[in-house]
């Protein structure tokens, strides 16, 4: 009686050996390309970049004395100068001046009220003294009335027609590929990325999902009064003239606290406005990671901080070093800036 063989036969062996060589071989060659992949491959080997890795690092290692559980893990970024152009003026009061200007003809009155009137005569001395509120009080009262699908629309169309007027592109082209890779390299390690910008909500929700991979519930901005309306069997919600919340400075906290009710690990911003966003992220227990974005480069970008009338940085410039904050130097951290810039 011939006994089953068991395991491997002799005249098979060498071939399992064979294969089990290849194998070898080809993890050896595998793992390691892998374990190279750059998450941040358009930003330059520095401080910066070693910071932001070595705080993923430490805060999705398991076991580890930082490790953050996936459901604490939230990373708030303001928009404007932080994400995506905003020189020479923030885009979201670009959009509020070309919305006033649309709807005009239904205002008389305003030729003669300011700021009404700085808008409709193009006053550049005294647009540069209309403050980001104001700005927003008048869209408010352009969009007084409108529903939201309605304000969506004009926003739809004002992104795919308006041009940046020194790249000749849609706003949209003019986000920056190293932030981008960051939200990315983020989210990859567990992170819930919000947008807290101080924008208006009904502006920025209809654009920023595709642009920044972020969903419109993940995005929070400068809110006015919202009333809802049933016109017969459709169910609407309709802009009032009022601001209920202004996300700039303090008021950042306030919509982090009131929206996402958990403190975030990780704030990036570029400016003054910014501050507080990064003081409540940073000074408190744990592992805690402040960016600021310097606008240093004034040949692919601009070059900007302490007297900038848009995107202020110098009292954040002056905590930062405090604080432990890290300071993007944009050119000199920064292989490219924009997208077009790898084409």
């Amino acid at each position: 009686m011939t006994t089953p063989s068991r395991g491997i036969s002799r005249r098979r062996l060498p071939a399992c050996l064979a294969a089990l060589l290849a194998g070898m071989l080809l993890a050896f060659t595998v793992l390691p390309a892998l374990a190279q992949t750059d998450p941040l491959p358009s930003w330059n080997e520095g401080p910066r970049k070693a910071a932001i890795i070595d705080f993923v690092s430490r805060v999705t290692r398991e076991g580890g004395l930082d490790f953050v559980p996936v459901p604490e893990r939230i990373a708030t970024f303001d928009s404007d100068g932080t994400l995506i152009a905003e020189q020479p003026m923030y885009p979201p009061i670009v959009f509020a001046m070309a919305e006033v200007k649309a709807v005009a003809k239904e205002h008389p009155e305003w030729k003669k009220i300011q700021p009404f009137k700085a808008v409709l005569d193009d006053d550049i001395k005294r647009l540069g003294e209309i403050s980001e509120k104001q700005y927003l009080l008048l869209l408010n009262k352009a969009h007084a009335g409108r529903t939201m699908a309605e304000i969506e629309a004009r926003v739809d169309e004002w992104v795919k027609t308006t041009r940046h007027p020194r790249f000749n592109r849609p706003y949209t082209d003019l986000v920056y590929q190293p932030m981008m890779e960051l939200l990315a390299y983020l989210r990859a390690n567990g992170f819930k990325t919000f947008i807290v910008s101080g924008g208006g909500i009904d502006f920025m929700r209809p654009w920023m999902p595709k642009a920044y991979g972020i969903p419109p519930e993940q995005i929070f901005g400068s809110s006015g009064r919202l009333a809802y309306h049933l016109a017969g069997d459709k169910p609407e919600i309709v802009r009032l003239d009022k601001v209920d919340l202004f996300t700039v400075g303090p008021g950042k906290p306030v919509a982090i606290a009131l929206n996402i009710g958990r403190r975030p690990i990780f704030a990036a911003g570029n400016s003054d406005g910014d501050l507080e966003m990064l003081q409540y992220t940073t000074l408190s227990p744990g592992p805690r990671f402040g960016l600021l974005v310097h606008h240093t480069d004034g040949i692919r970008e601009w070059a900007y901080d302490r007297t900038s009338p848009v995107g202020k940085l110098d009292k954040a410039l002056d905590e930062a070093p405090k604080r432990g904050w890290n300071v993007v130097d944009m050119k000199n951290d920064w292989k490219v800036i924009f997208p077009f810039e790898k084409q």
